[in-house]
């Protein structure tokens, strides 16, 4: 598939839960998020038939988010069903990595390729000031069980206020180091106002080469993370809201209003 600016759509991120097991400050308000109806998140046969028709259509790269994707039930099925199939060179997903103990062995077997882990630092009484009560260890151990399963590469995000430079992040980098990981530094954003930075070591935020749609828990397709478009498959069917999607993506981002993080997954 290829949008109106020649840009080749092949990488598809899917929100499978608006439900988080944390609170992290740049994220969710601590007071948390009313959340949707159990009706209105698609089950994971409509997931898996979404993507089909988005693999047909020439998605070859799939991330699973939230949320906190591990908190929805049982997602090592999900996960099987879209590695099954044809087509998918890339699945992988991005957690807070505080689960991904209890999961990691079922993901691989399941199918899952690789996850990248949100960590923004290595203090655990700092980590847990950002996450509002998040233990560090428990992400660290999440890590080292997707460094055992083989889940590689780990990739950890990294969100900073300004620049890799602030000692939060150099204390993350310095971990990565010793582990081996690749790092990417995410520069706070905000929806609302349009503000956004082209991610350090990745490629998200770059308009001129973005390559993605995303899917939401509740079944829409946003062009755009800084965009209040959005298509509704329920609606429209899984092929016409992923061509409206791509037909009508901007050439940038410009403001979100109608959406968050929490529930588009970044």
């Amino acid at each position: 598939m290829f949008d109106r600016y020649n840009r080749r759509i092949n990488y598809l991120r899917i929100s499978v839960t608006d439900r988080c097991n944390l609170r992290c400050r740049y994220c969710m308000p601590a007071e948390g998020i009313k959340l949707l109806g159990h009706n209105d998140i698609l089950s994971y046969d409509e997931i898996a038939e979404f993507t089909r028709q988005a693999v047909s259509m020439g998605v070859d790269k799939v991330r699973l988010t939230g949320g906190e994707p591990l908190v929805r039930k049982d997602l090592p099925a999900l996960v099987a069903m879209l590695s099954g199939i044809e087509g998918i060179k890339d699945l992988a997903m991005t957690t807070n990595g505080t689960l991904l103990s209890k999961y990691a062995q079922k993901l691989e077997t399941a199918g899952l390729k690789r996850v990248n882990v949100s960590l923004d630092s290595m203090d655990p009484f700092k980590f847990s000031w950002i996450t509002r009560g998040g233990k560090l260890n428990d992400t660290l151990a999440g890590i080292d069980a997707a460094i055992k399963n083989g889940l590689t590469p780990v990739r950890i995000n990294c969100v900073v206020k300004h620049s890799k430079n602030e000692p939060d992040a150099k204390m993350v980098s310095e971990y990565a180091d010793k582990k081996g990981l690749e790092i990417r530094y995410i520069k706070e954003m905000d929806l609302e106002r349009g503000e956004f930075n082209v991610v350090e070591g990745g490629e998200g935020g770059n308009c001129a080469k973005c390559n993605r749609i995303r899917l939401t828990a509740n079944g829409k397709v946003k062009p755009c993370l800084f965009s209040d478009l959005e298509y509704d498959v329920r609606e429209l069917g899984n092929e016409e809201a992923i061509r409206k999607a791509v037909e009508n993506k901007p050439a940038c981002g410009t403001s979100n209003h109608n959406g968050h993080f929490y529930n588009i997954g970044g």
